[in-house]
């Protein structure tokens, strides 16, 4: 592929000779070109064949000129994926806490660390994992974490679409405090800039009390806005939330208005018939982690049966310390196969469905909705995909073999909002990765010393 790319500045850029996957409703992967003036889709030719689009075929007037031009050789545009569940900052902690389940884990090693965790070591730790991600493909994550001012400034210095999403608890005794954080984070940073957004959220049932969830469904009712939280991750977490409180978390959350304004539970891998009703009902999203979850032995989520009962599915990769990368092609495949072998039926869930969840269901979960597919006027949040490589030939069938035999090798470019981030496995930002690299070691290492 040509270098054409200059990166952080918004131009006028025409993309073509490509295939084009635009997720819209009823299109088929097809021969196309794709504008882009500033930040957003300006057009899409889409050929009438079978056959790729050649120069004579498109009307041009005296206005088409660019400022690039780049032939696409062939290879695929689609929309970028989105990261539904993550905890970027974990970066420091990827293959420190390995081999636990999720209650050990958390409480012997996890929260430890994470109590020497200094502000300004957010800001690094954030552009690593930003870096992993757009040579994925990722062109927007949703972040639950502290320090919400570092991961934004992260974010925008790289120029990477992030969602924030809120992660408070605590019990009755700092109630009011959790409250006045989540409130205060929400007026600041939400719809903050064209990259930064922000939702309510905390952290999960078990480590709140049952007041401060309800203080939080009275915020989201005054705010109408959705919120976001670890949900029945594990068999324990639902049994013992039963042994509280006479029901599920879902349920219990329900019973307190959590859900009037819908939102998301992140995992949700043991949940009854009650439970999935519930979610329905109320428009909650499914956030499935399946590296995560099979990592830390949680379990298996039933993303056939929400399917099947009309229940919105996202994907998300959780954070580097339980996954323990940030690699969302292995996320979708595990998301298709690992349903194969809960239902002892392959076709379980479909390849495309799982592009979906991570394109379309992921934009609209984040209310993102001008993020979900190539079309005008969308944000020019796009993603090209090596059809060159010995892995994507021959080319039968390019949704199945996203799902079955892609990986971030064949991610040739990460564009966001018009601007590209990530080409020919380069990084086009004003940060140096081993600057990174090299600040990301000290910051554990100084954490191990004091442990």
């Amino acid at each position: 592929m040509n270098n054409y790319f200059l990166w952080g500045m918004y131009m006028r850029i025409r993309l073509y000779n490509a295939r084009l996957l635009t997720m819209n409703e009823g299109e088929k992967v097809s021969f196309g070109e794709v504008w882009v003036k500033d930040s957003v889709i300006e057009k899409v030719i889409i050929s009438e064949s079978d056959d790729m689009l050649m120069d004579h075929d498109i009307t041009y007037d005296t206005s088409d000129t660019f400022d690039e031009q780049i032939d696409c050789m062939g290879n695929l545009l689609m929309p970028g994926f989105k990261n539904c569940h993550a905890h970027g900052p974990m970066t420091f902690l990827r293959s420190f806490a390995d081999d636990l389940p999720l209650q050990r884990w958390l409480n012997e090693k996890i929260f430890p660390a994470e109590a020497k965790l200094q502000k300004e070591d957010i800001y690094t730790l954030m552009q690593l994992a930003v870096l992993e991600y757009i040579s994925s493909g990722i062109t927007t994550s949703f972040e639950m974490y502290f320090y919400p001012e570092m991961i934004a400034k992260a974010c925008k210095d790289l120029g990477f679409r992030v969602v924030i999403s809120g992660t408070v608890f605590g019990f009755d005794e700092t109630m009011d405090e959790a409250i006045n954080t989540l409130r205060n984070d929400y007026n600041t940073f939400h719809k903050y800039d064209d990259l930064v957004d922000y939702r309510l959220g905390f952290h999960s049932e078990y480590s709140c009390s049952k007041n401060l969830i309800k203080g939080i469904a009275d915020l989201s009712k005054e705010l109408k806005a959705p919120v976001y939280m670890h949900n029945s991750e594990t068999q324990k977490e639902v049994a013992e939330c039963i042994k509280r409180h006479g029901m599920t978390p879902v349920q219990l959350m329900d019973s307190l208005g959590l859900f009037e304004y819908g939102g998301a539970g992140h995992h949700l891998v043991y949940t009854d018939d009650k439970d999935r009703e519930i979610l329905k009902n109320k428009n909650i999203y499914v956030v499935t982690n399946p590296s995560s979850n099979l990592k830390l032995a949680s379990g298996i989520a039933p993303i056939k049966e929400y399917i099947d009962q009309g229940i919105n599915v996202a994907i998300g990769t959780d954070g580097p310390a339980s996954n323990n990368n940030l690699n969302f092609f292995k996320e979708m495949y595990l998301t298709a196969a690992l349903q194969k072998i809960k239902y002892e039926d392959a076709a379980a869930v479909s390849p495309f469905e799982v592009i979906r969840m991570a394109t379309v269901s992921g934009s609209k979960l984040l209310g993102l909705d001008d993020c979900d597919v190539i079309a005008e006027g969308k944000q020019a949040d796009i993603i090209m995909i090596d059809m060159l490589k010995a892995n994507m030939q021959p080319i039968n069938n390019i949704i199945n073999n996203l799902v079955y035999s892609g990986s971030n090798d064949n991610v040739l470019m990460t564009m966001i909002a018009g601007k590209v981030l990530y080409v020919n496995g380069k990084y086009r930002t004003d940060i140096d990765p081993l600057e990174v690299y090299e600040k990301a070691n000290y910051i554990i290492r100084r954490i191990e010393c004091s442990l």
